[in-house]
């Protein structure tokens, strides 16, 4: 199964790297390293994680308190949609597919 990101994505992962390296030295890499683990986690079970909406779900990050967005598109392609602060709004990224 292939991984795709929203483009936006990328973007929003260097954003909370940069914040957390301020805060810590190293931290940054931390998160990432934590991010992409959870990302093979995914895709090894895509199913195991909880449906939030139609075919997009949910998989919790355990270290940080992110929320990682996805869908499987088909057998072949699993899509990361978002990666969102648990506090943020709820509305936040709803409308990316």
């Amino acid at each position: 199964m292939r991984i795709e990101f929203h483009p936006a994505v990328p973007g929003e992962l260097e954003e909370i790297r940069n914040y957390y390296d301020q805060a810590s030295p190293g931290l940054g890499q931390a998160f990432v390293d934590e991010f992409e683990k959870q990302v093979l986690s995914i895709h090894a079970m895509p199913t195991r994680w909880m449906a939030v909406r139609d075919d997009l779900r949910r998989a919790l990050m355990r270290r940080f308190p992110y929320v990682i967005f996805f869908r499987v598109i088909d057998a072949s392609t699993l899509r990361i949609t978002l990666v969102r602060h648990s506090r943020r709004h709820p509305s936040f990224g709803s409308d990316r597919s």
